[in-house]
């Protein structure tokens, strides 16, 4: 573990490697959704406006935990000690929300689509490639520590604002995300109950990565002061 903490080249070449397979996977899936043609617009429905499957990508979790995680990778490809208020927050948010959506595609969304071709591998950079990068790297190396109770506490805005959000514009629009937090085909008891489960596991992710956080951290110091003597 301490020769990957002090490789920087290495680091930066794997944040680098991160950011690259994100942001294809984001380009890519794109201009598909602008062409139409892709897992937004099921067979033998009207596609709605370009604009609204624009909006609708974004409105994806898995598309907002991409870009947390490639925007904090950017910085530690920049930076490998990076550090700041701001980006402690940046960084364990894009953690928590990329393991969550790792662990959530492959327990409860996978085969649901039928995938081919370039939908296929932006499918597998999204939810098994940066999820792997994103945590791997993260062990491999740090920052840390970098995650108080206080900065867990303020990274978990994000996803309960994307849940009011999605569920206030799923009313207006009659579209959601994910079929787990589906209004109109559920009710709001059960999607209820499903958004306090993935809460649960937002909250246990989140323990998960601070405990580690400073058990790595302590381990780090432990060995920077065993050298000095």
């Amino acid at each position: 573990m301490r020769a990957w903490r002090e490789n920087p080249a290495a680091a930066r070449w794997w944040h680098l490697v991160t950011v690259l397979v994100i942001a294809v996977s984001l380009i890519a899936q794109l201009v598909l959704v602008i062409q139409g043609t892709n897992v937004l617009v099921e067979d033998g429905e009207e596609a709605p406006s370009t604009a609204m499957r624009v909006v609708n990508f974004f409105s994806f979790f898995t598309v907002q935990s991409n870009i947390l995680l490639g925007a904090g990778a950017a910085v530690l490809a920049a930076n490998p000690r990076a550090d700041g208020r701001r980006f402690r927050v940046l960084r364990i948010a894009g953690l928590i929300g990329i393991s969550v959506t790792g662990v959530v595609y492959v327990t409860l969304l996978r085969g649901l689509v039928d995938l081919h071709g370039v939908a296929q591998l932006t499918n597998l950079g999204f939810h098994y490639l940066s999820p792997l990068l994103g945590v791997i790297g993260w062990l491999l190396f740090g920052p840390w520590p970098r995650f108080s109770p206080r900065v867990l506490v303020i990274s978990l805005a994000w996803p309960v604002a994307w849940l009011v959000y999605t569920l206030i514009r799923g009313e207006i629009v009659d579209w959601h995300p994910y079929p787990f937090i589906d209004v109109g085909d559920l009710g709001y008891g059960r999607t209820l109950l499903n958004s306090a489960g993935v809460t649960v596991l937002l909250l246990g992710v989140g323990w998960l990565f601070a405990t580690g956080d400073r058990r790595l951290g302590d381990r780090a110091g432990s060995d920077d002061v065993s050298r000095t003597r």
